[in-house]
């Protein structure tokens, strides 16, 4: 512990602030919570996908839980216009634009800064925003690998900051339903999750590197990430498809059932050790740019014993279970299973029997509101304990598909040490645990 805060000390800006890339921004402590008649000021930084989804989500939340979205940023300008229009119809305010997130996080107008850009850019955002003094919606996964999930935790606690992670099923009534039932032994002990993450993945091909469009800013884009060339198949959604800046579908879809498994089997801690393989299956090598697996196994076993399979299909496949599930989770108990679909339908069986005991059959896809509201219940509580996915259990998460792919990289099974946050006799293994980081982007990660 004394040598992760020594990295937060080195990364303490103080009065005086510091500069990153010519733009300067100060710590400043939280001094007094919102109240329940205090506009919240939000920043949504990056419009991809996701992005662009909250923006709309935040707009309509504007009346009931007064919060605006004041400023938006993404470093591709294109995107602005679009969402310009999404913020204005919605709310009748024009938002600020930006293109480099260090001018929106000098903002003292900006309470709570969403972050919803590509993997690699999460751990320095994160930590940039807290030490602007503001509160945090990350996306998941928290992070690119399992240091930085770490440092995020540090430093989303030494400048006092609320962290809320984007795991959208959390705050859903179904699912919280079902995990309740979980917990209270309906099915018995659980001593099993099976994650089902039956993704149907095409293949988008090959191109030649080339010149950056006029409207991204593709310095800023890569940010903390090795120099690469522009290529227009690496960039936008590809990203998830290539290590230098994603970690395939297992972190994208996948851990969402992941944090499920985690939560459905009350694992707060590190598994104690990872075995996964697979591969490239759909497509020969030059059809695509993609680096990751479209197809991975992966086992975690904890340390008593209970244990997560994960299962990647990312082609042709049939789905499983009563409910033919493509994304969701199987969990096992000693007294029966219990189905949970990824639209936050689930069937709980007891032993044999063929009908459900219980159930919840509403559709409810992707219904991110509840985990929003929660947030800002939060924030104007200043109680982080009211979180429904603090940082913490998004680092817990996401470092499941980290070990996992680390595992699948080196090809071997890995013993991990969930104190130290190290794999056990394995520097090979431990070097994929971090990352170098690109300057001016970079910051001390690994331990003196």
């Amino acid at each position: 512990m004394t040598k992760r805060r020594e990295f937060i000390r080195q990364i303490t800006i103080g009065s005086a602030g510091i500069t990153v890339g010519g733009i300067g921004f100060s710590a400043r402590s939280y001094s007094s919570i919102p109240g329940s008649n205090d506009r919240i000021n939000i920043a949504v930084i990056g419009l991809g996908i996701m992005g662009t989804q909250y923006v709309k989500n935040i707009c309509a939340l504007k009346d009931n839980s007064n919060i605006q979205v004041v400023t938006l940023c993404d470093v591709d300008e294109k995107r602005l216009p679009e969402n310009n229009n999404t913020v204005y119809n919605s709310t009748g305010i024009k938002p600020k634009n930006e293109w480099d997130m260090r001018r929106v996080l000098d903002d003292k107008n900006v309470d709570v800064a969403y972050f919803v850009t590509p993997n690699h850019w999460h751990a320095l955002g994160h930590i940039w925003t807290c030490q602007a003094g503001k509160h945090i919606w990350i996306e998941k996964p928290v992070s690119h690998n399992i240091s930085e999930g770490r440092k995020m935790i540090e430093a989303t606690e030494m400048y006092n900051s609320i962290a809320q992670v984007g795991q959208f099923n959390r705050g859903v009534d179904s699912v919280r339903a079902a995990i309740k039932l979980l917990h209270e032994g309906g099915i018995g002990e659980v001593y099993m999750a099976k994650v089902l993450n039956y993704n149907r993945r095409r293949s988008f091909g090959i191109s030649k590197d080339s010149t950056p469009p006029d409207s991204l800013h593709y310095d800023m884009w890569l940010g903390p990430a090795a120099y690469q060339p522009y290529n227009e198949k690496k960039v936008r959604y590809n990203f998830h498809w290539h290590w230098n800046t994603g970690n395939g579908d297992i972190a994208n879809h996948g851990v969402h059932q992941l944090d499920l498994a985690r939560w459905g089997l009350n694992k707060n801690e590190h598994p104690v050790s990872v075995y996964s393989t697979g591969g490239i299956y759909g497509w020969k090598p030059g059809e695509c740019s993609q680096e990751t697996p479209d197809t991975q196994n992966a086992v975690f076993k904890y340390s008593d014993g209970k244990m997560i399979e994960c299962e990647v299909r990312g082609h042709y496949t049939n789905g499983e279970a009563s409910q033919n599930i493509h994304l969701g989770v199987i969990f096992y108990g000693t007294e029966g299973y219990l189905e949970l679909d990824n639209n936050s339908i689930w069937r709980a069986f007891k032993k044999d029997e063929k009908e459900p005991f219980d159930k919840r059959e509403i559709r409810n896809s992707y219904h991110r509101e509840p985990l929003i509201e929660n947030f800002i219940y939060a924030l104007r509580t200043g109680d982080k304990n009211k979180l429904y996915c603090n940082i913490r259990e998004g680092h817990y998460s996401a470092s499941l598909s980290h070990m996992a792919n680390i595992s699948y990289r080196l090809g071997r099974n890995l013993k991990f040490m969930g104190e130290y946050e190290k794999f056990a006799g394995d520097e090979e293994a431990d070097l994929m645990l971090t990352r170098e980081y690109r300057v001016p982007y970079e910051f001390p990660l690994n331990d003196k």
